[in-house]
C-alpha cells in the first residue's frame, strides 16, 4: 500500500549463504510504484484482453514484482498478443509445449543423455563423429542412464556416417555443459541437479533447431532467468527462444567477426559525436573497437549486476522497446486464415500500446529495413559519457576503462538515463 516501506527483492532469488562476493542488489519492491499482482490482474478484461499500455507505464516507474515476473515478461518478449483472450493463450501455450516436447524427443532419440535429468561436461564425438573414449563422459553418462554414450553414438554410426548437422550439434553438448556449470552458481536454485539439467536440455533443445546460430558462450546467462521464473519447462524454452530472437544477430559469427560488433562500431559512433574527446582517449589506449563493452551487450549486462537488478534492468529495457506486433513479427503465417488475422490487428497498433522508445521510433518515421539501435548501445554510451572526466583522469588501460565505468556506477542512473536516450 501507499506510504509501506520498500521491500528488499533478494529473498526471490536466495543466494548460498557461503557466496559472500556477490554485487549488492539495489532493486526494491516499491509498494505504489512495482507492478503488483493485484494491479497486472486488473488489467486484464474479463475475456482476458491486456491493456499494455497501463502496464508499461507502470513497469518503467518501479519494474515487475518478482512473484508475477515470468507472467509478464511473456508479454514483453511477444510470446503473446496483448489482445489475446485466456483462452486463446490457453491454445497457443499447449501447442507450444507440444512443439517442444517433440523437438526434446528428437534429440533425445540421437543422443539419450537429453531428457534424462542428466548432462554432461566433456565431449562425446570428434570432429568427424567418431565416438570418443573418455572415461570422464562413460562416468557422466552411465550414471542413471542404460547405455554409455559411447555406445550411443555407435548405435547411431550403425545407421551410417553421421550427418554433419548432427556432428556439429554433438560437439556443442560438452560446452553447453561447462558453461550451465558455471552460470548464476551462487544461486540456492541450481544447487539442484534437476535444475542444471533443465538448463542443459533447453540449451541443448535450442542448439538443434536453431541451425544457424546454434550455442554460443553466454546464452546460458540469458536462458538461466527463463527457468528461475516459469516453472513450465516449455513456457521457459520458448521465452528464452523470444529473447534469442532479438539477440541472436549478437551470436551470429563469421569467419572474420562476431555479430555484436556491429553494435560496438554503433556505440563507438554515439560516443564519437557525444565526447569526441574521450573517444581519441579509448582510442589511444587501444580501446577504439569497443571490445570491453563486449560482454555488456552480449548477454545484457547480467555479469556486471547482481541477478535481481540485471533481471530489473532486463525488463526496464523491454518495456520501452516494447511493440505490441512482436507477436505477430515472431510467429510464422501457418495459413492463408492467420495472414488475414494478423493483418486486421496490425491495423489496431497504436503509439498508446507501444513503449517509450518504439514511439518515439514511430513519431521519427524510424521504420526502415534497419531496425534502430537497442537501448543497451544507447545505455553503454550514457554511462561514458557520465564517467568521462574520470575515465580522462584515471584510466591508464582497457582494464580502467572497465572498472571506472562498469563496477562503480549506479543502477538508479542506468535507469535514470533510459529517459534520455533519444536525445543522442
Amino acid at each position: 500500500m501507499w506510504g509501506a516501506p520498500a521491500e528488499p527483492a533478494d529473498s526471490y532469488y536466495e543466494v548460498r549463504p557461503e557466496c559472500t562476493d556477490v554485487p549488492k542488489t539495489r532493486f526494491k519492491i516499491k509498494p505504489g510504484k512495482t507492478l503488483s499482482a493485484r494491479k497486472w490482474q486488473a488489467a486484464f478484461t474479463p475475456e482476458g484482453q491486456l491493456d499494455i499500455g497501463k502496464t508499461l507505464s507502470r513497469i518503467h516507474r518501479g519494474g515487475i514484482h518478482p512473484s508475477i515476473r515470468g507472467e509478464v515478461w511473456e508479454f514483453l518478449l511477444g510470446c503473446y498478443e496483448p489482445k489475446s483472450t485466456f483462452d486463446e493463450r490457453e491454445e497457443i501455450r499447449q501447442r507450444r509445449r507440444l512443439q517442444y516436447s517433440a523437438w526434446k524427443e528428437e534429440c533425445h532419440q540421437i543422443f539419450p543423455v537429453v531428457g534424462s535429468g542428466k548432462f554432461i561436461t566433456a565431449p562425446v564425438v570428434t570432429e568427424d563423429g567418431q565416438p570418443i573414449q573418455d572415461p570422464l563422459v562413460l562416468q557422466e553418462t552411465n550414471s542413471g542412464i542404460s547405455a554409455s554414450s559411447s555406445k550411443m553414438v555407435k548405435e547411431l554410426l550403425s545407421h551410417g556416417p553421421l550427418d554433419k548437422k548432427v556432428i556439429q550439434w554433438m560437439l556443442t553438448l560438452h560446452q553447453i555443459g561447462l558453461d550451465v556449470i558455471r552460470t548464476d552458481r551462487t544461486l540456492v536454485f541450481y544447487e539442484k541437479q534437476e535444475n542444471l539439467s533443465k538448463l542443459w536440455d533447453i540449451l541443448a533443445v535450442y542448439a538443434w533447431v536453431d541451425r544457424d546460430v546454434g550455442y554460443c558462450q553466454g546464452m546460458s546467462d540469458l536462458c538461466s532467468p527463463m527457468i528461475i521464473l516459469l516453472e513450465n519447462e516449455a513456457d521457459a524454452f520458448w521465452c528464452f527462444e523470444r529473447l534469442m530472437r532479438r539477440l541472436r544477430g549478437n551470436f551470429r559469427c563469421t569467419e572474420s567477426s562476431v555479430g555484436v560488433e556491429t553494435q560496438l562500431s554503433n556505440l563507438a559512433s554515439i560516443t564519437q559525436v557525444i565526447d569526441p574527446k574521450l573517444h581519441q582517449h579509448l582510442e589511444t589506449l587501444g580501446g577504439g573497437d569497443y571490445l570491453f563493452a563486449f560482454r555488456m551487450l552480449m548477454v545484457l549486462f547480467r555479469r556486471e549486476f547482481s541477478f535481481c537488478d540485471s533481471l530489473y534492468l532486463w525488463e526496464m529495457m523491454w518495456a520501452l522497446e516494447y511493440d505490441p506486433h512482436l507477436f505477430y513479427l515472431y510467429e510464422e503465417a501457418e495459413s492463408a486464415a492467420s495472414t488475414k488475422s494478423e493483418g486486421s490487428k496490425a491495423k489496431a497498433k497504436s503509439i498508446r500500446q507501444c513503449g517509450k522508445y518504439e514511439r518515439e521510433n514511430m513519431k521519427n518515421g524510424a521504420k526502415t529495413s534497419e531496425a534502430p539501435l537497442p537501448i543497451s548501445v544507447f545505455l553503454v554510451a550514457s554511462v561514458l559519457k557520465d564517467k568521462s572526466s574520470k575515465l580522462l583522469q584515471e584510466a591508464r588501460g582497457l582494464d580502467d576503462v572497465v572498472k571506472v565505468s562498469l563496477i562503480s556506477h549506479q543502477l538508479t542512473y542506468l535507469i535514470n538515463v533510459q529517459s534520455t536516450f533519444v536525445d543522442y
